[in-house]
């Protein structure tokens, strides 16, 4: 081991990591993603793992691997003991841990949903018990007006207020947005960053939260990694991998991380349901990714519809345990109350004013329950009703106020 790390993770760390630190002056050209992951297969074929590529007695195995990696390429990486050693301890100054594939405490969520496109290292600050926990990935553009930053804050309010977990990139605009409006709420915060891991780490800002417990900062690139866009998109599929449910508050239509990630997930990986903002300024993009599968996001008005909404897409994935008759049916009613209300706002976007009977004819459904759910949209002030006491219509707020308080 070195300073505490697995032969197999020392080893995929010689094989695959830049090393930044200390690195010599001629590019050390570490495995490429895809060439790491050859290599592995090629061990496990064998009955072989990464450890077996160092010590005295690997010379054979090392030559067995040139038809996939340059045997001398190979023998390089592998000599990078002291380069490692330094990297290793800038890392644990600054408690930046790292986790290869090999290690137990790599998050299961990774391994489970990527499989063998999980990242073979993760270096990470924070509890990375934070990793486990789920929750709603928020994601969007950049550069954004004041509004959607405030839409994507009062969403990181409401999962902190709900316990539950957001999950983000890290960049500024939305995605900044959302991750401190979960921290100022007092809530956790997965940040899946595509570079510049240490410099984030030593953030005052940052440190505070990491040293708390309730913020953890991962990536799958080296600490001291710049930006670069082809990282920023392929660490897109980690952010949704993380979550069990994802909101899109904005993208650019057809270009951009945003657009590329969102698609990614629903067309090739679809690890959770993707949401996209339903109120609020209209975007092509938006609508463009409905068109593409993803939902209009149900605008959830308060912490019990927040969790309810995001325990709804974990049904499907796993069975409660030890869930009462009467909380099933409690948990029922409130999804297709969401739902309701979803339906309804649509309808009433598109129609401006409607009786009660034209509801129920509407949407199909029986009197008592409807007007039941009625009577709670009033309450919570999304419709009201017209001076002919007949005709329901949208509030003002329904339309433009997207922090649901």
């Amino acid at each position: 081991m070195t300073n505490g790390l697995s032969a197999n993770t020392k080893a995929i760390l010689l094989l695959a990591a830049p090393l930044i630190e200390g690195r010599a002056s001629a590019p050390q050209n570490p495995l490429t993603p895809g060439e790491y992951q050859r290599l592995a297969q090629f061990l496990r074929r064998n009955g072989r793992q990464p450890a077996d590529l160092l010590g005295s007695q690997a010379g054979d195995l090392v030559r067995a691997c040139a038809p996939l990696v340059d045997e001398e390429r190979l023998r390089i990486l592998l000599r990078r003991g002291f380069q490692l050693s330094q990297a290793l301890e800038r890392w644990q100054s600054r408690a930046i841990w790292v986790l290869s594939r090999a290690d137990e405490a790599y998050p299961k969520r990774l391994k489970e949903r990527l499989k063998e496109n999980s990242p073979a290292v993760l270096y990470g600050c924070g509890d990375r018990g934070l990793l486990e926990t789920g929750g709603l990935a928020v994601v969007g553009s950049r550069k954004v007006d004041d509004f959607l930053l405030e839409y994507a804050a009062s969403i990181g309010k409401l999962a902190a207020a709900a316990a539950k977990t957001v999950v983000s990139g890290g960049a500024k605009g939305v995605d900044q947005a959302a991750m401190r409006g979960a921290l100022e709420a007092g809530g956790n915060v997965i940040g899946v960053l595509a570079d510049s891991l240490e410099k984030s780490v030593m953030n005052r800002e940052n440190r505070d939260r990491l040293i708390e417990g309730r913020l953890v900062l991962v990536s799958p690139y080296d600490p001291l990694a710049g930006f670069n866009v082809g990282n920023a998109m392929s660490r897109n599929k980690l952010i949704y991998a993380f979550a069990d449910a994802a909101l899109v508050v904005d993208s650019s239509l057809e270009t951009g991380g945003t657009w590329a990630g969102a698609v990614e997930q629903l067309k090739k990986f679809k690890f959770a349901p993707l949401y996209v903002r339903s109120t609020g300024p209209a975007s092509p993009a938006l609508e463009a990714l409905k068109g593409k599968g993803a939902l209009p996001w149900p605008d959830p008005q308060g912490p019990e519809e927040f969790r309810a909404l995001l325990g709804k897409e974990q049904k499907s994935q796993e069975t409660p345990i030890g869930l009462t008759d009467s909380q099933k049916l409690l948990d029922l009613e409130v999804n297709a109350y969401l739902e309701f209300k979803t339906d309804l706002i649509a309808l009433l976007k598109r129609k401006a004013r409607l009786t009660k009977a034209e509801i129920l004819k509407e949407l199909s459904l029986p009197p008592k329950q409807a007007s039941a759910w009625i009577k709670k949209l009033l309450e919570d002030q999304i419709i009201q009703k017209e001076k002919d006491r007949r005709h329901y219509i949208l509030r003002q707020r329904a339309l433009f106020d997207e922090t649901g308080e």
